[in-house]
């Protein structure tokens, strides 16, 4: 079962829930916990710095914990996703983007397999 945790008021929890369950399935977790968070442009602009080296505010950061096939302690944890709803178009489209990077995927580095797959399920939610 993946479980989802909601911080924020962004998005109504069951539209969070639904999008990182199709992100999250699409790619072939459907067990583990996922923590996505709407936060201010001050705190996304902090984590982008600390963690990227980027001055600013963005849209979407995702951050993976476990990046194994499995972990012996229990649950799995993708990890985090922070999202900026002043600095995101769609946040729907945020999240399934988000959960995405969680799973390993990177539109950065693939051929465009990530944004495919990402245009694919948006299709889904709409």
């Amino acid at each position: 079962m993946l479980e989802v945790d909601v911080i924020g008021s962004a998005l109504p929890a069951e539209r969070v829930e639904e999008a990182v369950g199709y992100a999250a399935a699409s790619a072939g977790f459907n067990d583990g916990h996922v923590a996505v968070s709407f936060v201010s442009p001050e705190r996304i602009a902090e984590l982008n710095l600390t963690w990227r080296g980027k001055v600013g505010p963005t849209d979407v950061l995702s951050f993976p914990i476990d990046e194994d096939d499995e972990d012996p302690f229990g649950e799995r944890e993708l990890g985090d996703v922070f999202i900026c709803p002043e600095h995101t178009v769609d946040l729907t489209e945020a999240v399934v983007h988000g959960v995405l990077h969680l799973t390993g995927m990177d539109h950065e580095t693939d051929e465009g397999e990530m944004l495919a797959l990402q245009a694919e399920i948006m299709g889904w939610l709409r």
